[in-house]
């Protein structure tokens, strides 16, 4: 397998089609997992992924779009992870790690924020054997937390 990671343009509609539905599988999963379906990005439409404003990396393995992640940087110590999605048939293969790897290799900043679904246990598991470490939880529905992490490097 050759798999290669670049920055993509989702403003450009053929790569938002790409992405979209890779999006919205892996959201269905955490929705599965903490048991809320009202994640902003799982029922994202195709106009509101175009009009995204977040830098984005992708994973190919050749044509095959494999997962990306999507930040932002709200100063210039700062990197924000906003999205990071994985299709599910090629999950726990070290994808998103891989994701994150280039990210920090392409944005070296030393402060690093990210949040997920507290019940989300493989995004938690991941992101604190990357440094990050829990700073607060928010109840967003009955029932549903997200829990926030931050790094300091």
């Amino acid at each position: 397998m050759s798999f290669e990671i670049r920055a993509i343009d989702v403003t450009d509609a053929e790569t938002a089609k790409q992405v979209l539905p890779v999006q919205h599988r892996a959201y269905a999963v955490e929705a599965e997992l903490i048991g809320f379906d009202g994640i902003p990005p799982l029922r994202e439409d195709l106009a509101g992924l175009m009009s995204s404003t977040e830098h984005w990396l992708a994973r190919y393995d050749g044509n095959s779009l494999v997962g990306a992640v999507a930040y932002e940087l709200p100063d210039a110590a700062t990197v924000e992870i906003s999205r990071l999605v994985v299709d599910p048939a090629h999950a726990r293969q070290g994808h998103g790690r891989a994701l994150l790897d280039h990210l920090d290799a392409l944005e070296p900043r030393p402060i690093g924020l990210v949040s997920t679904g507290t019940a989300n246990t493989p995004a938690t598991r991941l992101y604190l054997s990357r440094g990050y470490q829990e700073t607060e939880r928010i109840t967003v529905a009955p029932g549903v937390q997200v829990t926030r992490f931050r790094r300091q490097r």
